[in-house]
């Protein structure tokens, strides 16, 4: 009876040291290791969002970029769609590893975050309707107008530069258009393809 038990003890006990052997190399492949994209996806053709097959995706030129990133790191790619001014903020508190959202390197960002090399360069425009067209012809003539602008960006730092200007901080850039078509703002300061 003992050398019985003993032998089952043995086979168990092989059992459970080949389990233990290949259940963490099945975990490792199974789960990837994340890697977590912060991005404001409202910033077509950059990174937006589109219903694809019935399901909302974020998609953009950015995002291909991402992608690729992830694919060159072995991870599996994680979008968090946050506001811009917030994505500073969750990048530094560790919510984001990384931020691909046209954000243009300032002085400033610089002090705090590390940026890759630039891979687009944008110019920033005056977007206004039709009929405003000739009242608003360059950055100058913006003296005292009603602005939309994109809370936290580029185009909120040059609008704080016009003097007398009147600023529309929003989030989104659908909602800035909206102010202008609904003449709640005289103009919006955006990036050139956005725009």
């Amino acid at each position: 009876m003992k050398r019985i038990y003993c032998r089952y003890a043995a086979i168990v006990l092989a059992a459970v040291m080949m389990i233990l052997a290949v259940v963490p190399a099945y975990a490792a492949d199974s789960t990837k290791q994340k890697l977590v994209l912060g991005t404001s996806a409202d910033f077509a053709p950059y990174e937006f969002h589109k219903t694809i097959d019935g399901k909302d995706q974020i998609v953009g030129f950015d995002i291909e970029i991402a992608k690729e990133i992830a694919k060159d790191l072995d991870r599996e790619l994680v979008i968090e769609d946050i506001g811009f001014d917030a994505l500073l903020p969750a990048l530094q508190s560790g919510r984001v590893d990384m931020v691909i959202s046209g954000m243009t390197p300032t002085d400033e960002r610089k002090r705090s975050i590390d940026f890759s090399d630039n891979y687009y360069q944008s110019r920033q425009v005056i977007v206004v309707k039709a009929e405003n067209k000739s009242k608003f012809p360059t950055m100058d003539s913006l003296r005292g107008a009603k602005i939309g602008v994109q809370k936290g960006s580029i185009q909120e730092e040059i609008g704080m530069g016009i003097p007398d200007a009147q600023l529309t901080s929003l989030d989104k850039i659908s909602d800035i258009i909206l102010q202008l078509r609904t003449n709640r703002v005289e103009a919006a300061i955006m990036e050139d393809t956005v725009g």
